[in-house]
């Protein structure tokens, strides 16, 4: 106690100007609560929870049955899109908007994957059932949570509270699923008021699917993870903890010639948090962390290799990641009604690779390491929450961020077998971006409130877009200038009565845009061949979503959504690739408490505007494609307190489709041609138990 006290009060002394990072003025993001008197199976996300954040507990059953991953969990929420390429390790896409428009943070830290083909996304390390609260902000809308967010802000978060007493609480659940399908996860927490651990253990296996026409599709994975906490409490107000994690697995894909036999993520992370240490400082937080990443990918692991003149062996590639970072932001009340956020926060990350492509007489774990990439970016921040009246209020925020990035490669690969000197070998960039945003509300009724928002956002290239591709002039795409997005973002959030709903909007203009092209002819001294490259282009995109829940008669429940995005290729003249369509979903649920059933439509029209061969880092436009509706059915039944079991039928009458921004099918040895893009599961039955212990009242929460 005593050296909590000190702590405590050398903050005050030291850091009296400064604020802390709270659960955003911007979002002050809750916890969703635990359903734990309803069998309701979540189908449609839950409605935002303020103007532009949706909360979800992952620990709730979904339908359809999401994927052992970050990305497949998220397609669920309208406005989020998947780009499959298996069974699992799929790429998110919120608005059209993918790749590092997209912010993930897993418990406030940055992951980047490996893969310069995007067959490790940060969604492939994230394991939603191991985490207590997933945060939604849609949109250029905070600046509390890393630089370039245009898309919006993704947080995996997992909340430790505070004991009351000494007890254990806990999660656990099974699940079995077609296809082969099966899930274990174990979240054991026990403790002390003045300390306490935390294990939690996901393990995940599936086999090939078949797609709605029987036809088997290159998707099995095996994935597990294992994280632990160390925390301690020695007041109500103090929380200190280390964390650890360790995951790995392997996955088939059905998109390309090379399968993944290595996902490997080391962590180890520290972060403290002090509130209410006095009237004008409520809140101190800081955390660093480091994050590893070694991924293999193999061409015989998981298929069957086939010698031939050009590959008398099976290659091996095997990249790696390690990122590290810090943060340190501060809450000031400034006033009844003002909130201030303010801090900083930096990472760096280094990418190196190796490869063979003669894996039984060289294999690539005999060669060394070599350095590709360098990135580092410092940014400061502020953020702040005024309330004009008690209906009226404003937010804004600011945010100026250093990058340096660095270009090693002595050379570059212009195609398996071929290499040539890189025109950027040695080159140092450094930019300063900023960002910001300034949104006005207006709570017009009890539980009902109106919002207009401008935000904008300047993100620097990334290692896919600046180190992986080529630009129209040159072998190397390091110089491709950092994108600035200007959006606008309306609309209405109804909290309250038998009827909840959410209306938002959007309208962005981006000054150039980082589109990847693809199949782009260059010349050569032999005559000329196929590249892909960076650009920079201007582009506008629009569109928006509506979320309506309402209670139709007795226990009989309806949520509906209906999702549209489009955008425009200002420079070309033409469609912004890569643009989901038109979707609508509806669902009907009888809640009965301990009882609930209900079935799930969902209808995406076809997809005509394209722009064949454009698009992002994870994939091109193919060309248009069909629309198409599926029907689901899911139950539920709590037996007792704690206890939950749920069950659903995905796909129920075995309809054969593919998402418009799918990958594009690759033929693999032993498997059948499939249509152009990788289809979806065919019809997939699963039952899932699950169980809670402890309960909230051996713990008192830390988080306010």
């Amino acid at each position: 106690m005593a050296l909590s006290a000190f702590i405590r009060l050398s903050l005050v002394c030291a850091l009296p100007a400064l604020a802390a990072e709270p659960d955003s003025p911007a979002e002050k993001a809750r916890a969703t609560p635990k359903a734990e008197g309803s069998a309701v199976v979540e189908v449609t996300a839950p409605l935002p929870t303020e103007p532009l954040v949706t909360v979800l507990d992952p620990k709730v059953p979904r339908q359809p049955l999401p994927a052992h991953d970050g990305a497949e969990y998220l397609k669920t929420l309208p406005g989020f899109t998947v780009i499959r390429k298996g069974g699992t390790d799929g790429d998110p896409v919120l608005r059209g908007m993918a790749g590092s428009r997209l912010s993930l943070l897993l418990d406030g830290e940055q992951i980047l994957g490996g893969c310069g083909a995007r067959m490790d996304p940060p969604t492939a390390y994230i394991f939603p059932e191991s985490y207590d609260r997933i945060t939604v902000v849609k949109g250029p809308q905070t600046v509390l949570y890393g630089p370039g967010t245009s898309a919006g802000t993704v947080r995996f978060e997992r909340t430790n509270a505070r004991f009351q007493r000494a007890g254990v609480e806990g999660f656990a659940s099974l699940m079995g699923g077609s296809f082969g399908r099966h899930d274990e996860v174990a979240d054991v927490r026990a403790g002390t008021p003045l300390f306490y651990v935390r294990g939690i253990g996901t393990r995940s296996h599936a086999d090939d699917y078949d797609d709605g026409q029987g036809v088997s599709v290159h998707s099995r994975y095996t994935r597990w993870s294992a994280q632990a906490a160390l925390g301690w409490t020695p007041d109500d107000d103090t929380r200190l903890e280390l964390t650890g994690a360790r995951s790995d697995g392997e996955a088939a894909y059905a998109d390309r010639s090379v399968d993944g036999s290595k996902f490997l993520r080391e962590n180890l992370g520290f972060k403290g948090e002090f509130r209410r240490l006095s009237t004008l400082v409520e809140r101190v937080e800081f955390q660093v962390y480091r994050n590893h990443v070694d991924h293999i990918m193999d061409t015989y692991s998981l298929r069957t290799f086939i010698p031939s003149m050009m590959a008398p062996e099976p290659a091996a590639m095997n990249p790696d990641r390690t990122t590290t970072g810090g943060r340190l932001a501060l809450e000031l009340r400034l006033r009844p009604g003002t909130l201030l956020t303010a801090g900083l926060d930096a990472q760096a990350n280094e990418h190196t690779g190796r490869m063979s492509m003669m894996q039984w007489s060289m294999p690539e774990e005999n060669l060394p390491r070599v350095a590709d990439a360098r990135f580092r970016n410092a940014g400061i921040f502020a953020e702040a929450s005024h309330a004009l009246s008690g209906r009226d209020r404003v937010l804004s925020g600011l945010r100026l961020d250093r990058w340096h990035a660095e270009d090693p490669r002595a050379r570059v690969a212009i195609t398996m077998m071929m290499s040539a000197v890189n025109p950027t070998a040695g080159q140092r960039r450094d930019e300063t971006l900023t960002s910001g945003f300034l949104r006005y509300e207006r709570d017009v009724a009890t539980g009902s409130t109106l919002y207009a928002g401008l935000g904008r956002a300047e993100r620097f290239p990334d290692y896919w877009e600046a180190i992986t591709k080529e630009s129209l002039a040159s072998l190397s795409a390091f110089g491709t200038r950092p994108e600035r997005t200007s959006q606008v973002d309306l609309g209405w959030v109804k909290q309250a009565g038998t009827v909840r709903a959410s209306i938002s909007t959007f309208y962005g203009r981006v000054s150039d845009f980082i589109l990847i092209q693809s199949n782009v002819t260059k010349p050569t001294m032999s005559g000329s061949r196929l590249a892909t490259v960076s650009r920079n282009i201007d582009a506008t995109t629009w569109g928006g979503e509506v979320a309506v829940q309402a209670k139709v008669m007795g226990a009989l429940r309806a949520d509906g959504s209906l999702v549209y995005v489009r955008g425009e290729n200002d420079t070309d003249g033409r469609a912004l690739a890569q643009m989901p369509p038109l979707e609508a979903r509806l669902d009907l649920t009888w809640d009965a408490h301990a009882w609930s059933a209900g079935l799930l439509a969902r209808g995406v029209a076809r997809q005509d505007r394209i722009a064949v061969n454009q698009g992002n880092i994870v994939g091109q436009d193919l060309g248009p494609s069909a629309g198409f509706g599926t029907l689901s059915l899911h139950a539920g039944w709590r037996p007792a307190d704690g206890w939950l079991l749920t069950c659903g039928v995905d796909n129920l009458f075995d309809r054969a489709y593919a998402e418009h921004i799918s990958r594009n099918a690759s033929l693999v040895p032993g498997y059948a041609v499939q249509s152009l893009r990788v289809r979806e599961p065919g019809r997939n039955a699963w039952l899932k138990a699950s169980f809670r212990f402890g309960g909230p009242g051996s713990a008192v929460r830390s988080d306010g």
